[in-house]
């Protein structure tokens, strides 16, 4: 498997959650996600990956939406975490917390 790929992999696997966790911090509108995704994790994040993403966790009452006027342009769809989505983000951080430190023990990583 090639760096990209595998990288590619592991997004699939975690990007749901990111924005789960960026939406916990802060309410934001898609490209303002897209760009924090891209910016944090050093990757390339497209708003056509992002938008089938975001309807899915809005169908799963993960995130809620609102619009907004934008100073420039047309409105925006703000969207914000749920309480279902607070509690599916709680129950991946203490997976992930497991999972990661397991992963570290095998791959001599751990800190």
């Amino acid at each position: 498997m090639s760096e990209e790929s595998s990288t590619t992999a592991l997004l699939r696997g975690t990007l749901e959650y990111c924005v789960l966790g960026l939406l916990a911090k802060e309410e934001m509108y898609s490209v303002e996600l897209v760009r924090r995704v891209s910016s944090e994790l050093g990757l390339t994040t497209s708003e056509g990956a992002m938008y089938p993403l975001l309807s899915r966790l809005r169908r799963a009452g993960r995130i809620g939406t609102s619009w907004r006027e934008s100073p420039s342009g047309p409105p925006r769809r703000y969207y914000t975490l749920t309480s279902d989505g607070e509690l599916a983000l709680e129950q991946f951080r203490a997976q992930w917390t497991a999972f990661r430190a397991g992963v570290d023990r095998i791959l001599g990583t751990e800190q």
